[in-house]
């Protein structure tokens, strides 16, 4: 369920301010204060939901889940899932130039810079 709330930007609104409810499976069994909803003998605990305000939450991972819990608890639950939306038979590789070691410091450290790689064979 999404609810959408509109602001005048004359008054000083930014646009559309989206909310998503957060997809962690036990996010509603988390016994937080922020979840609680309800009257007086009717209270619930509630999934919570995330305001899609800023770029940066709209093009991540938390645009769906309120914390690294809830991320962690649907991974736990799909993985198997998500993996095959993408499965990987074969390895990646990232060509690089050879490694060079630098002792200039108190300790060693390789400096491995990646390689350019010429795709313009016609």
């Amino acid at each position: 369920m999404r609810c959408i709330f509109w602001f005048n930007h004359e008054f000083g609104g930014n646009g559309m301010s989206e909310y998503i409810w957060c997809h962690g499976p036990s996010c509603h069994e988390r016994q937080t204060m922020d979840r609680i909803r309800g009257s007086k003998g009717n209270k619930v605990i509630r999934t919570r939901k995330i305001a899609q305000r800023s770029e940066y939450i709209r093009n991540s991972v938390w645009s769906h889940f309120c914390s690294q819990g809830c991320w962690n608890d649907f991974m736990q639950k799909h993985w198997i899932s998500a993996i095959a939306l993408e499965p990987r038979r074969e390895p990646l590789e990232t060509p690089i130039k050879d490694p060079v070691k630098d002792t200039s410091r108190y300790y060693t450290m390789w400096n491995i810079e990646k390689r350019d790689v010429d795709n313009s064979n016609g």
